[in-house]
């Protein structure tokens, strides 16, 4: 599977992230570890890239792209995309969209490796913030 990243996501990527990390493309909607929001209106319409240093079993389908990030899905998360993945820029939100159409306008970034040094208490406490914001 091949991902596009148009110039300005390049950009936008450029100032928030390291080549050297693992980029896994993953949706939000509470069916993974990383997911910290959730519901049943979510599911295949809420995404996140999640920046890690540390690899992931879960994550080993390379999404191949021309700039040589390390970008991987799950199998999990491939049945949301079509061909023509691609990753653009609009209005400073990172958006994601494939043949099919736009998938998500405003795609999270998720720093995983900062977020596992949170304390239970401090999870929650996130995830009750967020919760306010969906479903």
């Amino acid at each position: 599977m091949k991902i596009t990243i148009t110039k300005a996501a390049q950009n936008y990527l450029n100032k928030k992230i390291d080549q050297k990390v693992n980029l896994l493309l993953t949706t939000d909607d509470g069916s993974n570890r990383y997911s910290k929001v959730g519901g049943s209106c979510s599911i295949g319409d809420k995404f996140q890239l999640v920046i890690t240093k540390k690899a992931d079993p879960n994550y080993q389908i390379e999404l191949k792209n021309e700039l040589g990030y390390h970008f991987l899905t799950s199998e999990n998360d491939q049945q949301f995309f079509t061909s023509g993945l691609a990753l653009d820029i609009s209005h400073n939100l990172l958006l994601l969209k494939d043949d099919s159409g736009l998938l998500d306008s405003s795609l999270t970034i998720n720093h995983a490796d900062q977020s596992d040094k949170l304390t239970e208490e401090e999870k929650t406490s996130e995830q009750k913030k967020l919760s306010q914001r969906v479903c």
